[in-house]
This record gives C-alpha cells, structure tokens and sequence, in this order.
C-alpha cells in the first residue's frame, strides 16, 4: 500500500470518526483544519487508524506528526514491514 492509499483510507476513517462527510485530507492536513479534530476526537482516531492498519504508534511517532502526511508516512513503512 502506498502513501495515497493509505491516505484515502484515512480519509474514510476521519469521515466515520468525525461524523463529517466533508472532510478531504491532504497530506499538508493538520488537526486545525478539521473543525471536528480536538484531543479527544484524536485519540479516538489514531485507535481506529491502528485497528484498520493493525499496527500500533509509539507515543513519540503519535506526538512527532506535524500533519496527515507524516502519519500516512508511518503507516507505510509499518503496513510494508
């Protein structure tokens, strides 16, 4: 899976997690750009994100993400192991 893929799977997810239909990720997305992304709502997204992609972040991966891009990043070199 490449980092486009895993973005619109993401994509998917913040669409079910948020209950917004509206959201389009891009790489550049930050949690300021999506009304809905607070820290409660991020927690819950990075357990759904783990669960579809069964992988598991580290506590450093999770608060080194400075946008989308970087998490899909992660996951692609997790998902590739």
């Amino acid at each position: 899976m490449n980092t486009a893929e895993i973005l619109t799977e993401c994509n998917k997810i913040f669409i079910d997690q948020l209950d917004n239909s509206s959201i389009v990720l891009k790489q550049e997305t930050t949690a300021s750009d999506v009304e809905e992304w607070d820290s409660l709502t991020h927690i819950q997204l990075i357990v759904a994100i783990e669960k579809h992609f069964k992988i598991r972040f580290t506590t450093a991966e999770i608060q080194g993400f400075k946008n989308v891009g970087e998490m899909c990043v992660a996951i692609e070199k997790k998902t590739n192991k």
